[in-house]
């Protein structure tokens, strides 16, 4: 049976659907959304890092992209227990995390609600960008980083345990340098949200192939969801550049499949709904 998400994108006709953010010329249109009791709970997390969270998975579409955020407008909606200290933490946060990746703060929406729900779109532009789209048969399959620190915190969390402030959780690190860097030698990307099983699963799909994979990859790596490492595909013959330039900007880069008709996709559980 389709999972509810993709029955919804179903329903829309246009062809700029299907990637982390819309194509249209040179710009980059995304948007994703952060709620109260989905994403996360007020408890777990302070306002600045509710905003900060909120900000960086927006702007991890665009670094995904290869595109350069430019604007962001952010719609709220706000509990009657949030306090105008807590909506001064919140914004001042957006602010200064959408100005670390130079985005400016230009509009948006504000409603009343019984939970703390944010909404944000980016706009940014690129004239190369990294899509979904493109993978031939023998190309090698790489995620950056180390991933499953997000799924173990997460888990943390739940059981009332205390987690590092720097932990993944709260503050994905995004990939910028290393993507525009190394764009020139990869054929496809995404961002890791929803689990390395399950992107690879979409890469894997749009691009109507399996793969064979080099080693078992651990349920705690391929389930932890919220990473917002990078997944790409790229030509063989592009590994060794591709490797230089990880080595350059401090990514770990772990290479585990190959592209192959013939081959598998990984088991994977929908979690969206």
């Amino acid at each position: 049976m389709i999972n509810k998400e993709d029955f919804v994108i179903q329903q829309f006709s246009s062809t700029y659907i299907g990637d982390d953010g819309a194509v249209i010329g040179e710009m980059v249109y995304s948007m994703d959304s952060f709620f109260e009791d989905v994403h996360f709970k007020r408890e777990w997390m302070s306002m600045t890092q509710i905003a900060r969270k909120a900000m960086l998975v927006n702007l991890s579409d665009a670094v995904a992209m290869n595109a350069k955020p430019l604007y962001s407008l952010i719609s709220l909606s706000l509990p009657c227990d949030i306090s105008n200290d807590d909506i001064l933490e919140l914004t001042s946060s957006f602010t200064k995390t959408a100005k670390e990746y130079g985005c400016e703060i230009i509009g948006g929406d504000t409603i009343a609600s019984d939970k703390l729900h944010i909404s944000i779109t980016i706009i940014s532009k690129t004239n190369n960008p990294l899509t979904r789209v493109g993978l031939r048969d023998g190309d090698m399959l790489a995620y950056t980083g180390i991933i499953g620190e997000s799924k173990r915190d997460l888990n943390k969390l739940f059981r009332g345990e205390k987690i590092e402030a720097s932990s993944r959780f709260y503050e994905p690190l995004l990939r910028s340098e290393f993507i525009s860097k190394a764009r020139k030698f990869i054929s496809v990307g995404m961002d890791i949200s929803d689990g390395l099983y399950c992107d690879t699963n979409k890469l894997l799909d749009i691009n109507k192939t399996k793969m064979e994979l080099f080693e078992v990859i651990p349920e705690e790596i391929g389930t932890s969801g919220e990473e917002y490492e990078m997944l790409i595909g790229f030509d063989s013959k592009n590994l060794e550049e591709i490797k230089k330039i990880a080595r350059e900007t401090n990514t770990p880069l772990n290479v585990f499949a190959k592209i192959s008709s013939d081959g598998i996709s990984f088991e994977c559980q929908n979690h969206h709904f």
